[in-house]
């Protein structure tokens, strides 16, 4: 036989630089102080000073189809991911299948001799495919990343978070002082060392999402007490002082307006003192937050200049992918997701916790107020694509290598499809046009190169359609129409929506040329344009396959569930990491649980089944002096305890948890019980139970947890003893 040269590594040519992508939650166009905002964000400050800020840069709105088009440089649509996982449907481009036909920026430079690793919050797999059965093929390493540390779902507990390493659910690192944040940046500088001594050669990507800024606000005291009193004066004061701001630093022009605020939210001085307090304190921790997320992030810049790299490492920071979130209602929520369902605590209950917020007992998330006053100078925020307060978010590029003009400012429209042309016309390597066989969708995006050593280049990004929720707007050469869609409030997320046909809809139009803010609306005297804009916003439309347009909110097709219409279930230990929705469907109905269990002669302890944390759900636990437990916590609406009064004894047991539903309706009461070997250890009643779900990132586990405890015992919480196995039946 005749030798051959053998396998290889693919390569990359000699100047292709590092790429690292870090992108935030939940952050509005005004909140970093680099471009107004009234939170310190160093990380932002440095880059601002040795790259470019960008002050026209655009998101999609809302969380998952901003990742798709980051990673894709196609539009939301075309990957179709048009809308958040959690309101994913059968219809085109709503599905949340990411399509091979559009692969991502990691497939492309892994095929390109680069490393590839993806930290922190993930939000592009559906539901049913995040089970350990798989499949994993839109998993972070299933869409070309070698390496994977992070979390599947919308959010996360920041203290006990839901994990995975690769496909594997795993526990954070043991330790009272930890945070998520901390831990993502220690594991990016950790993963970058590694790689450039194992294989310096080779160029990396590396793109690091934390759960950070989005709901729950969790964040060390020390940087919420940083913040205190600052806010006093109330959100449309301090929406002023934005604008001030952002005047003085050239990042809105000196003749910009401040629109005003909705008609929905209610100003300032309207609160009572107690709103104001509790208000006050959200926005506190909510700034320390942000500042805390923005500290670690400089730790990755530092850890970058010390090896060397941060030179030829084209680093992009994209500052919230979607404008600050409304979604905490009205008044906001120490535990928002009871909120969110229509089960809202009182104002007492908040002010009698006001000191946990931000702690590890509180699930928070700020007024809409607030929310609103983070997207100066614009109107409305996340959800809200029609208008900028919903699309706008500050960035900020550095690669000093290819990059001249430091502390300079663009003005150019950008759009987040715009990055993976970037990328790929820096590392010289032409968008390919089949990937793995599969003939790939044109990138949407196009390249900001082009602006990197020149201010004023005419912008080549000029035309952009943007559709969520019904909300939609077209960009176009300098103007944009705009048609805000009213079946629900951007601070209404969980409750029904209302009809709102979509040709009730009125448009507005835009000259962004002349109006940075949307402030003026020129729909009555330029007819024509505007009528122009809609034309062309049919034609994108059509080009996405949207058309009819639809709400996803009010479209909720039904969609794969690994429960289906199951009534009986039977679990092993090992069962964990199950997608709540994909657990049995316990919502509005009556059920048995059993646990079949065999107490060794030195006891047992741990948890046997729980779904959901510590601000919602049930677990079913053997507590650390043997006894057993029952928690159920439907937020802040009630808790019920039941719990045996002696440690079980040696040999084979079955527990029984029995939920008799009231009936008459979702979210309605029921009584709960917990049995012993047939016997009644307990009954209780709760009120309400939750009308949707108890979380969207927390799971259903057998055996132990993987997220936040239910109940009080500690994390993971493993059972020991034997545990055949846990049944359900439900009625």
């Amino acid at each position: 036989m005749t030798p051959t040269d053998g396998p290889g590594l693919s390569t990359a040519s000699d100047s292709a630089p590092n790429v690292v992508l870090v992108l935030l939650d939940d952050v509005g166009f005004g909140a970093s102080a680099s471009f107004g905002g009234p939170v310190e964000t160093p990380a932002v400050a440095k880059m601002a000073a040795d790259g470019l800020r960008y002050n026209r840069f655009h998101t999609t709105a809302i969380c998952s189809p901003t990742r798709a088009s980051l990673l894709t440089g196609r539009d939301p649509h075309v990957t179709g991911v048009g809308t958040v996982m959690n309101s994913a449907n059968k219809h085109p481009g709503y599905d949340g299948i990411m399509r091979d036909s559009t692969a991502t920026i990691a497939t492309v430079l892994k095929k390109n001799g680069y490393s590839t690793a993806c930290f922190g919050k993930w939000h592009l797999a559906p539901a049913w495919e995040t089970s350990q059965i798989g499949p994993f093929d839109r998993w972070p390493t299933g869409r070309g990343f070698d390496t994977f540390y992070g979390f599947l779902g919308g959010e996360t507990h920041q203290y006990e978070p839901t994990l995975y390493s690769g496909t594997t659910p795993v526990h954070r690192p043991e330790g009272d002082d930890y945070h998520l944040t901390e831990d993502l940046v220690d594991r990016s500088i950790d993963w970058i060392r590694m790689q450039n001594a194992v294989a310096p050669e080779r160029p990396f990507l590396m793109y690091l999402a934390p759960g950070a800024t989005h709901a729950p606000l969790h964040v060390p005291e020390e940087f919420s007490a940083k913040y205190r009193g600052r806010f006093a004066q109330g959100w449309d004061a301090v929406r002023e002082e934005i604008l001030a701001r952002q005047k003085d630093l050239g990042i809105a022009p000196p003749d910009t307006v401040l629109t005003p605020r909705p008609d929905e939210l209610p100003a300032w001085e309207t609160l009572s003192d107690g709103e104001k307090q509790v208000a006050q304190r959200m926005m506190e921790v909510y700034a320390g937050f942000l500042e805390h997320t923005d500290v670690q992030i400089a730790r990755l810049i530092a850890a970058l200049e010390e090896s060397g790299q941060y030179d030829n490492t084209l680093f992009v920071y994209v500052v919230g992918d979607n404008g600050s979130s409304a979604e905490g209602g009205l008044a906001g929520s120490i535990n928002y997701f009871g909120a969110l369902q229509g089960m809202p605590e009182p104002l007492e209950t908040q002010l009698e916790r006001l000191d946990e917020i931000g702690g590890k007992k509180s699930y928070p998330q700020y007024p809409a107020g607030w929310a609103w006053a983070m997207t100066s100078p614009f109107q409305w925020v996340k959800q809200v694509a029609s208008h900028f307060g919903g699309t706008r978010n500050a960035m900020v590029v550095t690669w000093p290598a290819g990059i001249e003009d430091a502390g300079g400012l663009r003005t150019q429209f950008g759009h987040v499809n715009d990055i993976v042309p970037t990328i790929l016309e820096v590392a010289g390597i032409e968008a390919p046009t089949v990937v793995d066989g599969v003939e790939q969708a044109p990138m949407d995006g196009t390249s900001l190169v082009y602006s990197f050593a020149d201010a004023d280049a005419p912008e080549r990004h000029t035309t952009q359609y943007f559709e969520v929720f019904g909300h939609r707007s077209i960009y176009h050469q300098g103007w944009i129409a705009s048609a805000f869609h009213r079946a629900g409030m951007p601070w209404t997320v969980g409750l029904p929506p209302v009809d709102a046909p979509f040709e009730d809809d009125i448009w507005e139009l835009y000259d962004t040329t002349r109006d940075f803010s949307q402030a003026h609306d020129l729909a009555a005297t330029e007819p024509d344009k505007l009528a122009e804009l809609q034309q062309l916003f049919t034609a994108e439309a059509a080009r996405v396959e949207i058309l009819p347009l639809r709400d996803a909110r009010t479209n909720r097709t039904l969609m794969p569930n690994l429960a289906g219409d199951r009534t009986e279930f039977t679990y092993h230990r090992g069962a964990i990491g199950i997608p709540e929705t994909n657990g049995p469907s316990l919502r509005g109905r009556s059920w048995t649980m059993r646990a079949y269990i065999d107490v060794p002669e030195q006891g047992s302890r741990g948890v046997l089944a729980t779904m959901g944390g510590n601000t919602g759900g049930w677990a079913l636990f053997v507590t650390l002096d043997g006894r057993p437990e029952l928690v159920y916590r439907a937020f802040e609406a009630g808790t019920v305890h039941l719990a045996g009064e002696h440690p079980l004894t040696a040999g084979g047991r079955v527990l029984e948890v029995n939920l008799a539903y009231d009936g008459g309706g979702i979210g309605k009461g029921a009584t709960i019980t917990l049995s012993l070997d047939g016997v009644e250890l307990g009954s209780g009643r709760t009120e309400r139970t939750p009308p949707g779900f108890f979380s969207i990132d927390e799971t259903f586990d057998i055996g132990e947890t993987t997220g936040s405890p239910v109940g009080n015992y500690p994390h993971v919480y493993p059972f020991e003893g034997g545990l055949d196995r846990v049944e359900f039946s439900l009625h």
